[in-house]
């Protein structure tokens, strides 16, 4: 499937309040910022471009158990390596952002297992930052059988 350069990302996301949003991608998470109209503004986010969309009203979020945690099922972000996990943590933290879920390991222990965190923007998208010790799992199947 064409080279082995992994390619940028492309997700468009809707926020009520461009200004807030572009100031919370840039201040909060380090985004730079692309190309802009009134309606939308494109931003560099860890390499990928993500593009903000503003609209009248944000649509219901549903959530979902995983791990134990009611995780928001619509949600976006990025796998990090783990020293800018935690580097990333530690910044939402001075910054005093509030974590939907605070940084933990997930399945500690199991297959997958993962340091996770979930934040806000200022329109109530979901982001979570993941990291796994070992990149082979981000990927694995060793999950066991699923529930019917």
């Amino acid at each position: 499937m064409g080279d082995n350069l992994l390619r940028p990302f492309h997700l468009a996301f809707p926020v009520v309040d461009l200004p807030a949003a572009r100031k919370f991608y840039t201040e909060i998470l380090g985004c730079t910022v692309g190309r802009e109209k009134p309606e939308s503004c494109v931003l560099e986010f860890q390499g990928h471009q993500i593009v903000a969309h503003c609209v009248e009203s944000m649509p219901s979020l549903a959530t979902n158990p995983v791990d134990g945690k009611q995780v928001p099922s619509m949600h976006f972000g990025v796998v990090l390596g783990w020293d800018d996990w935690h580097r990333m943590r530690d910044r939402l933290q001075a910054k005093g952002v509030e974590f939907v879920i605070g940084p933990y390991l997930r399945y500690e222990g199991q297959p997958g297992a993962q340091a996770t965190m979930f934040i806000r923007d200022p329109s109530g998208n979901h982001l979570e930052f993941k990291s796994f010790k070992d990149d082979a799992m981000i990927f694995d199947t060793g999950w066991g059988p699923i529930a019917e």
